[in-house]
C-alpha cells in the first residue's frame, strides 16, 4: 500500500508513520530524515539543505523530489511505503503522481491539529541525534534525561524548533496544506483523524481509516 501522512509540523507524523509502517510492515520514508542524514554526512545536497531548513523555509522543490523519487525505487519500498513530511507542495503532489504512475498514492491520511497544541508540542520536542527517535520533554520523556532510550543517542533540540523558526514554519506550511487537501480530496483519497488525542488513539484512527480505501 502507497500512504501519504499529511500535517503541519508537530501534528505526529513521524511518531505515528513509524507505528503505521511497523503495523503495516511497509518502509517509513521521511523527508526530513533524509534531509538531515545528508547534512550529518556533509555531503552538497547536505549543505544546501541546511541552509532553508534553519531558516525554517521549504527545501525547493527540484531537489526534494529527486531525493523522494530515488528513494522509493529502493527493495523495501516494492511492498509500499508511508511518506511523511512529502509531498508539501502541489508542484511536489504532481510529480509524485507521474513517477507512480496511474495508479498513484492509495490512501492520503491527514493529521489535524490545532495552532495553541502544535507551539506546546515543538516548544518541548527533542531528537536524538543519532537515530532521529522523537521525544517530548512533558509528553513522552526519554527514561533518562538527554538519552535515547533506543540507541543512547544525545538529545537535542533541533534548530529548526526554536520558536521563531516553529512560528514561520507553520505559517508557511498552513497554506500549503489547505492546498494539499483540496488536491487529494478532488482524487476521493484524503481521510482526516484528530490529531489531539492520545498518541494510541490517533494511531487507532488512522488504522481504521485505511480500509475504506481498499488494497489495489
Amino acid at each position: 500500500m502507497r500512504i501519504i501522512l499529511l500535517g503541519l509540523v508537530g501534528a505526529g507524523k513521524g511518531t505515528q508513520a513509524q507505528m503505521l509502517a511497523q503495523y503495516m510492515r511497509i518502509a517509513h520514508v521521511a523527508s526530513g530524515d533524509l534531509f538531515r542524514r545528508n547534512q550529518d554526512e556533509g555531503t552538497q545536497l547536505g549543505l544546501l539543505v541546511k541552509q532553508y531548513m534553519d531558516k525554517g523555509e521549504l527545501v525547493p522543490d527540484d531537489i526534494t523530489i529527486q531525493m523522494i523519487v530515488e528513494r522509493i525505487k529502493g527493495q523495501d519500498c516494492k511492498e509500499g511505503f508511508i511518506l511523511d513530511g512529502f509531498p508539501r507542495t502541489i508542484e511536489q503532489a504532481e510529480a509524485l503522481d507521474v513517477a507512480l504512475g496511474e495508479r498513484g498514492v492509495d490512501c492520503v491520511l491527514e493529521i489535524r491539529v490545532g495552532h495553541p497544541e502544535l507551539l506546546r508540542r515543538l516548544s518541548g520536542r527533542l531528537v536524538c541525534r543519532k537515530c532521529q527517535t522523537p521525544y517530548h520533554q512533558t509528553s513522552q520523556p526519554p527514561k533518562t534525561c538527554g538519552v535515547c532510550d533506543r540507541c543512547e543517542g544525545e538529545l537535542h533540540q533541533r534548530t529548526d524548533d526554536q520558536p521563531e523558526v516553529v512560528e514561520r514554519r507553520i505559517q508557511i506550511q498552513k497554506d500549503l496544506l489547505a492546498q494539499l487537501v483540496n488536491y487529494y480530496s478532488k482524487q476521493s483519497k484524503l481521510k482526516s483523524v484528530d490529531g489531539e488525542l492520545h498518541i494510541n488513539d490517533v494511531s487507532e484512527q488512522l488504522r481504521e481509516a485505511l480500509p475504506q480505501y481498499g488494497l489495489r
